[in-house]
């Protein structure tokens, strides 16, 4: 596949040797924040290179100074304006994205080469390694602008990642976190100083290492990584699930919902 073809506004994909696909997020001027256009557009690039048997290899980073700011606040009215099941499939397109960039068999490596904030946080996160430049910085900024950091799977990686005290107090405060302590807590493997070279020239030297054992075992143990990781996340989502299930069912809510569909008419929820 001609990667260099690829790209669209804000995103460019180069394939810097045989097997590497390279996925740089390219605004700037908004120290690389993503529009929810640019979600739809990762999400395709994660379908193509799955389905690329070439592929072995992709890196993800960001031009200039920050690595990815996180969502695009000039859209922001979008999200206010757009009702509960509008913004529910806004944040399902970007959903989508992650879910598709997690799924991909073969290994990502984030070169985070600048602040990574919101919604580039959990694009850091959702690689499988992250190389951090040493002027690197972490943000789970999402409360610094009224939200959650229940967003594109931050609050489980994070949590898995680092520990849920640790992830707690991130969430919580929306601090930065520079990258000595990122490595320091395990957010990242590894940080690149200057006297060690470039970022990106480390992140191919990895890629270089991965690359250099066998296809099928790296994708394997990809995938038994991650499933046995989640393995106990779904019992606990599925006893969790139970819970809430059975709850619900003792509501006025479900006896009236069960009712107006018997009725053939529109609810009238009360909320007990």
């Amino acid at each position: 596949m001609d990667w260099s073809q690829r790209g669209s506004e804000g995103i460019i994909v180069t394939e810097p040797q045989p097997g590497v696909i390279q996925i740089r997020i390219d605004r700037p001027d908004t120290r690389n924040a993503l529009t929810i256009e640019m979600f739809d557009v990762l999400h395709g690039l994660a379908m193509d290179i799955g389905r690329d048997d070439d592929a072995r290899i992709v890196i993800l980073t960001g031009t200039g100074p920050a690595f990815c700011s996180g969502f695009d606040l000039r859209q922001a009215e979008m999200l206010t304006e757009a009702g509960p099941l509008g913004m529910l499939r806004l944040q399902d397109r970007a959903a989508d994205a992650m879910l598709a960039w997690r799924a991909l068999r073969i290994p990502v490596i984030a070169a985070v080469n600048g602040d990574a904030a919101g919604g580039g946080l959990a694009l850091a996160l959702i690689a499988d390694i992250r190389l951090a430049a040493a002027k690197a910085r972490f943000s789970a900024a999402f409360v610094r602008v009224g939200l959650s950091a229940g967003d594109l799977g931050t609050s489980w990686t994070l949590t898995r990642l680092i520990g849920p005290g640790r992830a707690a107090e991130l969430c919580f405060t929306g601090r930065f976190v520079d990258a000595a302590e990122a490595a320091n807590i395990g957010l990242v493997n590894a940080v690149i100083e200057e006297e060690q070279g470039d970022l990106l020239a480390a992140s191919l030297r990895m890629a270089d290492a991965i690359m250099a054992n066998a296809p099928g075992g790296v994708q394997l143990s990809k995938r038994a990584l991650q499933a046995n990781m989640e393995a106990a996340s779904f019992s606990a989502a599925i006893e969790l699930e139970n819970r809430g299930q059975a709850l619900l069912t003792r509501t006025a809510d479900m006896v009236e919902a069960i009712q107006a569909f018997r009725e053939k008419r529109t609810a009238r929820f009360v909320g007990n």
